[in-house]
């Protein structure tokens, strides 16, 4: 007599797949704020961040904070694509967040915590995004 082994409905697999993107979407989504409120305050008041002679990468403070508003904006877009678990999102995921470092260590004098906090979560969310691997289009709420 064979015994036939099946699958799993749900493999552990999924579910960890599932986490890490749902991690990953409330991460980038919690980016994107941080980056606008940066991107606003930059914006509105110069005087909030530490100027430093000499950088290398010095920029303007109101140029900083339309950039960093803008990224924020697009993460934020798609952080909520991620929990539609959308495959451009998590290409476009990887990419922000690398971006979102890119940005944060060249302003990096100008606001030390809140950048290396930034990029601590950037670095987590490339690291969900390319850790799990999914077999099919699936939605994270359904």
């Amino acid at each position: 007599m064979t015994t036939t082994h099946s699958r799993p409905a749900h493999p552990a697999s999924a579910d960890w797949a599932s986490g890490l993107t749902a991690f990953a979407a409330v991460m980038l989504f919690l980016v994107g704020l941080l980056d606008i409120f940066r991107g606003v305050m930059g914006i509105a008041n110069d005087d909030v961040f530490v100027t430093t002679r000499d950088y290398v990468f010095a920029f303007d403070l109101t140029g900083w904070g339309w950039i960093h508003l803008v990224l924020g904006a697009v993460a934020v877009i798609i952080g909520i694509g991620l929990l539609r678990t959308a495959t451009w999102a998590r290409v476009a995921g990887v990419a922000v967040a690398g971006l979102a470092i890119i940005a944060n260590f060249l302003s990096l004098p100008y606001y030390p915590v809140w950048s290396v906090v930034v990029i601590a979560m950037a670095a987590f969310v490339i690291w969900a995004l390319c850790v799990v691997r999914r077999d099919g289009p699936s939605d994270l709420f359904a």
